[in-house]
C-alpha cells in the first residue's frame, strides 16, 4: 500500500466535451448544457471552457449564465450518449490494469501498481490513457497522481486541471505544501454545512483540521472525526474496487440534477423514493430483482457529496424494501450539506424468481402489488398512482413525467 501511485482521472467538462465531439461546429464555442433551453430558469449541468470563461458556472441558473454570456449555445443534454462514452472510457482503462474504480460518470480511479514492466510508471500510464481518450473519444482529462485515492483527487481538482500536460502528481511530502494551505471545503467530505461547523471552530484551512486535536473531532463526530483527520493528513488506506465498475455495468439507477438546493432531509428523502419508484419499476419490467443498493449524492457545489454502496439480506425488487436500504446509506453518510444532485441504483441483479418470498411478511403481496402499479401506469401514465409526498414541494415526478428519464429527448 505504502508505494502505492494512484490515478484519479476527470474528463474535463464532460457533458460539454462530449457535445463538441458530437458536433464539431461547437468546438471553440462557449457551450451550456442545460435541462429544458426553452426555460430560463432551467439549471446548468455543465459548461465548456469557452464558456467558463465568462464565468459560467455549474448548477447556476440558465438566466443568469446567459446573462454572462449572451452568446452562448445552449444544448439539451443527451445522457444515454454520455452513458455510452462513460462506458467506453472505462474500457480504455481496463486496458491497462483491471484495478479501475468508478468514482463518478466522468471520474474514475486507476491503479497501475505492479504493470511497471508492461506500460511504465504511473506518468507513463496517465499520459497513454488521455490519449488514447483523446484520439477515440475526441475529449481531454486531466488526471491527479497521488499515494492514494484521496490526494490523488485533491490533486486533480486543484493542480492537475491547471497544468500544461493535464497531469500533476503529489507525493506524501508535497501534503503540508499543497495541500495544508488549501480552504477546508477542498477537502473530500466537507460540504457546505461542515464547512460551516468547522469554521466556527477555527478550522479554516486542511492544515488546520490537520493539526486540530483528533481526540476533540472523534468526541464530537465519532468515527467520521477520524476519518477527517486522517483525511486531512493525507492518508487513505481504501482500495481502488474494481467491482464498483463491474457493477455499474449490470444494474439500474436513476439520477437528477435538481431544480434548487435541497436543505431538508425529508425533502431530500422524497426525492430519492421517487428515484427508488422507477428504478424498481425498471427492475420489474426486466423480471430483475437486486441485492446492492448504491447511493449518490452531490453538494450544491457539484464538486463534493459522496457515493455509497450497501447490501440487502436477499435479492428483491420491492420499493420499500430497496427504500429502507436507500435510506440507510444516505442517513450514515449525509453530513447535512445543501444537495443540488442526487441518485440511486440497484446492482447484483437476478431473475426475480429467486426472490425469497416469506409468505409470514407479506412479500407475496407486495411483489404482486408492484407488478399491478405498473401495469396501471404503463397504461393511464406515470402520474396516475402517485405518492402523496410527490405533490409537496419536494416531488420531482409531476414535472419528471413531462420528459423521457427525466430528461429531454
Amino acid at each position: 500500500m505504502k508505494n502505492r501511485r494512484i490515478l484519479l482521472c476527470d474528463m474535463n467538462s464532460f457533458y460539454a466535451s462530449v457535445e463538441q465531439a458530437r458536433d464539431p461546429s461547437l468546438r471553440g464555442k462557449p457551450v451550456i448544457v442545460a435541462g429544458n433551453p426553452e426555460t430560463r430558469n432551467g439549471i446548468v449541468l455543465a459548461v465548456s471552457k469557452e464558456a467558463k470563461a465568462y464565468g459560467v458556472k455549474t448548477a447556476m441558473v440558465l438566466a443568469e449564465a446567459l446573462g454572462r454570456c449572451p452568446q452562448a449555445i445552449v444544448v439539451r443534454p443527451h445522457m444515454q450518449l454520455y452513458i455510452d462514452v462513460s462506458v467506453h472510457i472505462m474500457s480504455i482503462a481496463q486496458q491497462f490494469t483491471d484495478l479501475v474504480e468508478v468514482y463518478s460518470i466522468d471520474e474514475l480511479f486507476i491503479d497501475p501498481t505492479g504493470t511497471e514492466r508492461l506500460w511504465g510508471d504511473a506518468w507513463e500510464v496517465a499520459r497513454q490513457f488521455r490519449q488514447a481518450v483523446m484520439d477515440t473519444v475526441g475529449i481531454r482529462c486531466s488526471i491527479g497522481i497521488g499515494p492514494n485515492k484521496l490526494v490523488a483527487k485533491v490533486c486533480a481538482d486543484v493542480e492537475a486541471k491547471k497544468a500544461p500536460e493535464g497531469i500533476a502528481e503529489w507525493t506524501p511530502d508535497d501534503i503540508p505544501t499543497k495541500m495544508w494551505p488549501l480552504p477546508i471545503r477542498d477537502l473530500f467530505g466537507v460540504g457546505s454545512r461542515m464547512e460551516h461547523n468547522f469554521s466556527r471552530m477555527g478550522i479554516l484551512t486542511i492544515g488546520d483540521l490537520a493539526k486540530y486535536p483528533k481526540r476533540h473531532l472523534v468526541k464530537r463526530w465519532g468515527l467520521m472525526g477520524e476519518v477527517y483527520h486522517l483525511s486531512a493528513n493525507g492518508i487513505d488506506y481504501s482500495p481502488v474496487t474494481p467491482t464498483t465498475f463491474q457493477n455499474a455495468m449490470k444494474g439500474v439507477g436513476h439520477s437528477i440534477t435538481l431544480a434548487r438546493d435541497y436543505e431538508d432531509q425529508r425533502e431530500i428523502e422524497i426525492v430519492l423514493l421517487e428515484l427508488t419508484e422507477e428504478v424498481c419499476r425498471r427492475m420489474r419490467a426486466m423480471k430483475k430483482a437486486g441485492k446492492t443498493v448504491n447511493v449518490y449524492v452531490r453538494d450544491a457545489d457539484m464538486i463534493h457529496g459522496f457515493a455509497r454502496s450497501f447490501s440487502l439480506p436477499t435479492h428483491t425488487n420491492i420499493t420499500m424494501d430497496i427504500y429502507r436500504g436507500v435510506l440507510h446509506v444516505f442517513r450514515k453518510f449525509w453530513y447535512g450539506s445543501s444537495v443540488r444532485a442526487v441518485g440511486m441504483g440497484v446492482t447484483n441483479l437476478a431473475d426475480d424468481t429467486e426472490m425469497q418470498l416469506d409468505l409470514f411478511n407479506d412479500k407475496v403481496r407486495k411483489r404482486a402489488l408492484g407488478y399491478t402499479m405498473d401495469r396501471i401506469r404503463a397504461k393511464y401514465g406515470s402520474t396516475a398512482l402517485m405518492r402523496c409526498a410527490s405533490l409537496t414541494k419536494a416531488g420531482i415526478l409531476p414535472e419528471r413525467a413531462s420528459k423521457i428519464g427525466g430528461h429531454y429527448a
